[in-house]
C-alpha cells in the first residue's frame, strides 16, 4: 500500500492533515473522544466545541475542523507542551509507533525553535504553538493514523507549497516561509515550492508532522491503483484555489521502492591512485550509499578522475567536507535524484563451519514474485581469513546453509 500527501496547491497545517485523515475514513467519534479526554493535560485551556463538518471550498467538498476553545494563556514552555503530549498518548489506546510519532513531532518543533533563537531546548517558549490547537493536531493525527493503520505503509509527499509574502508572529514580521518552517524542513528530503498567494500556506506544526511521517518526496504520483481519497479543509479561503489538502491511498503497482538521493560529483586531475583508494573507503565509512571513480579527459587534453558519490541529505555536508579535505578539489556539483530500488530486507544467520560459529549478514531482494539473496562481502572476507579458504569456496558453503534456512 502507498499513501500520497499532496500539499502542492494549498500547503499543509495540522488541522488540514487531521481533517483529510477523517475524510479518508478515520473514525471521527474515536478522535473526538480521544481529544476530549486529554484536554485536562493543558491547564487554562478548555475545548468548548469540537467536531468535523463537511464544507465546500471552491466546489471541492472536504472535511473541516470545527473548534471553539477558551484559553487564558499566551505562551507556554515547549517542555510543558511535550509533557502534555506524552501524558496524553500514555492514557490513550495507541500503538508504540503512534506514541513515538507524537513525541517526535513536538521534539522537532522544539529543536527548530532552539536553533532559531539560540537557546537550549529546555528554555524554548512557544507563542503561536502554545495553544491547545497544537495538542489537538498532533495527538488527533496520531489517533487517526493508528486507526487507518498508516504507520506501516509507504508515505510519499508531493512538493510542499509554502506561499510567499510576509508572516506576522510574536517576534514581529518576517518573510514567508517563516524560519521555523525552513528549519524543520531542512535536510528532510522533502521539497518545497512557493505558491499562488502572498500568505502562509504551510505552518510549523504542519511541517513538523510531515517530516515525521515521510522523507520521500516526488513531483509525480507513483503508479498506483486508487482506493480512497481524503480532502482536508484549511480555515483560510483564497480566491484562486481551494484551500484543501489532498491525501490519496492506494495500492502501488510497480515492483520498486523509491527514495530521494543526492549525487555529489567533482573532477580531480592531481590526485594519486593511493589517495583515491583511501577516499573510497573513507567516503563509504561516512555514510555514503555508493561511490564511483571514472577516468576521463578534460580541457586541454588533461587526464582526470570523476568522483561520483550517492548519499542522503543527512550525510551530504559531511561527505562534501571529506571530498574537499582529501582531494583538495575547489568545487562540487550537487544534484538531487529520485532512486528506484528493488525491495530488500537484511537478515542475520549463525553458521557453524569447522567447529566455529560465524555471524553472517545477507540481503534478500524480491522482484516480480521471485526472491534472491546476496551475502555481505565483508562477512565472507572475515570467514575466508579465519578458515584460510578462498572466498569463492566459502561463499558456496555459506550459500548452501542460507538456502537450507530460507527454504
Amino acid at each position: 500500500m502507498v499513501v500520497v500527501i499532496d500539499p502542492q496547491i494549498a500547503g499543509i497545517s495540522g488541522d488540514m492533515l487531521l481533517c483529510s485523515l477523517v475524510d479518508l475514513g478515520a473514525n471521527k467519534a474515536k478522535i473526538i473522544e480521544g481529544i476530549r479526554s486529554i484536554e485536562k493535560f493543558l491547564p487554562n485551556s478548555k475545548i468548548l466545541n469540537l467536531d468535523f463538518n463537511k464544507v465546500k471550498k471552491h466546489g471541492i467538498e472536504s472535511t473541516e475542523l470545527v473548534l471553539d476553545i477558551s484559553e487564558d494563556v499566551h505562551e507556554r514552555k515547549g517542555s510543558d507542551i511535550k509533557k502534555a503530549i506524552i501524558d496524553s498518548t500514555s492514557v490513550l489506546d495507541l500503538s508504540e509507533q503512534a506514541k513515538t510519532f507524537a513525541e517526535s513531532c513536538i521534539d522537532t518543533l522544539i529543536t527548530s525553535e532552539s536553533k532559531i533563537h539560540g537557546v537550549s531546548e529546555d528554555s524554548v517558549h512557544f507563542h503561536e504553538a502554545s495553544s491547545i490547537d497544537t495538542l489537538i493536531d498532533i495527538v488527533g493525527i496520531a489517533i487517526a493514523l493508528d486507526d487507518l493503520a498508516l504507520f506501516s505503509e509507504k508515505i510519499i509527499c508531493m512538493p510542499i507549497s509554502v506561499g510567499g509574502g510576509t508572516v506576522k508572529f510574536s517576534h514581529g514580521i518576517m518573510s514567508n516561509p517563516a524560519s521555523a518552517v525552513l528549519e524543520i524542513l531542512k535536510n528532510s528530503g522533502l521539497l518545497i515550492q512557493g505558491g499562488q498567494v502572498k500568505d502562509e500556506l504551510t505552518t510549523p506544526t504542519g511541517a513538523c508532522i510531515l517530516v515525521n511521517l515521510s522523507n520521500l518526496s516526488s513531483e509525480f504520483y507513483p503508479k498506483m491503483a486508487i482506493n480512497s481519497i481524503g480532502y482536508g479543509s484549511g480555515r483560510k479561503s483564497f480566491e484562486a484555489f481551494s484551500n484543501v489538502l489532498k491525501i490519496v491511498r492506494g495500492t502501488e503497482q510497480n515492483h520498486f521502492d523509491m527514495d530521494n538521493v543526492h549525487v555529489l560529483e567533482t573532477n580531480v586531475d592531481d590526485v594519486s591512485g593511493e589517495i583515491l583508494g583511501n577516499l573510497i573507503e573513507k567516503i563509504m565509512s561516512k555514510g555514503a550509499k555508493d561511490v564511483s571513480i571514472y577516468h576521463g579527459i578534460t580541457k586541454k587534453g588533461r587526464p582526470t578522475n570523476l568522483v561520483s558519490v550517492i548519499c542522503d541529505s543527512t550525510h551530504m555536508h559531511e561527505l562534501m567536507d571529506v571530498l574537499i579535505s582529501e582531494t583538495g578539489t575547489l568545487g562540487i556539483r550537487v544534484s538531487s535524484s529520485e532512486r528506484f530500488t528493488v525491495p530488500r530486507t537484511t537478515k542475520d544467520i549463525t553458521i557453524r563451519l569447522e567447529g566455529i560459529d560465524f555471524e553472517i549478514r545477507y540481503k534478500i531482494s524480491t522482484f516480480k514474485g521471485k526472491s534472491d539473496f546476496k551475502i555481505e562481502f565483508d562477512d565472507l572476507k572475515r570467514l575466508s581469513d579465519a578458515l584460510d579458504k578462498p572466498i569463492k569456496q566459502v561463499e558456496l558453503l555459506v550459500r548452501k546453509e542460507i538456502e537450507k534456512h530460507e527454504v
